[in-house]
């Protein structure tokens, strides 16, 4: 496993040592003490998965304290850009976007700290997207962020004219405007 940091501090890149024959693959997907020799503490409690159709963009998602989550996301099948906003006020990177294309071939995963929104854009016909998370869900704990924020200026590697969003996302505030305790 190996284990790349971005600019963005507790936000990482995580490279999995793939062993293939004539019979398939394997891999470790997850392996605590590894996260742990990188100075990454998570414990995670649920397991998600999503599976969308191409041009999908679900997010920009986060949870408020005390049921704000860490997240460890792979793709099972297809590829996406995967997007994480930095909501911590005390950062150097706070209101930067960092942006990664994940697929089911390299099977490269993102670790993404707690204070971060997150979401995904859907680059293949479909796309299966797993993620564990180290607090659980709770929906009056959910917030969010508008995807086409003219501040954020993310690009979602689609064309947003093309893009699928639930109504729900589609009533995300601004990034200035959204609630933030990180």
């Amino acid at each position: 496993m190996k284990i790349t940091k971005t600019e963005f501090s507790g936000l990482v890149i995580i490279k999995p040592r793939i062993i293939s024959d004539s019979r398939g693959y394997f891999f470790e997907s997850f392996k605590l003490d590894a996260l742990l020799q990188a100075g990454i503490l998570f414990n995670p409690v649920q397991d998600n998965e999503s599976k969308s159709v191409k041009s999908v963009i679900r997010g920009l998602h986060y949870q408020l304290p005390p049921f704000d989550q860490a997240k460890l996301v792979r793709v099972i099948e297809g590829k996406v850009y995967d997007v994480s906003v930095d909501l911590r006020k005390n950062s150097s990177t706070f209101g930067k976007w960092f942006g990664i294309k994940l697929d089911s071939d390299t099977k490269s995963q993102l670790f993404i700290p707690k204070g971060f929104a997150h979401g995904i854009s859907i680059l293949s016909e479909t796309a299966v997207i797993q993620y564990k998370c180290d607090n659980y869900y709770n929906p009056a704990f959910e917030r969010g962020i508008f995807f086409k924020d003219p501040y954020l200026n993310i690009d979602w590697q689609i064309d947003s004219e093309d893009a699928l969003i639930s109504e729900k996302d589609l009533r995300h505030p601004l990034f200035k405007e959204a609630e933030n305790r990180f």
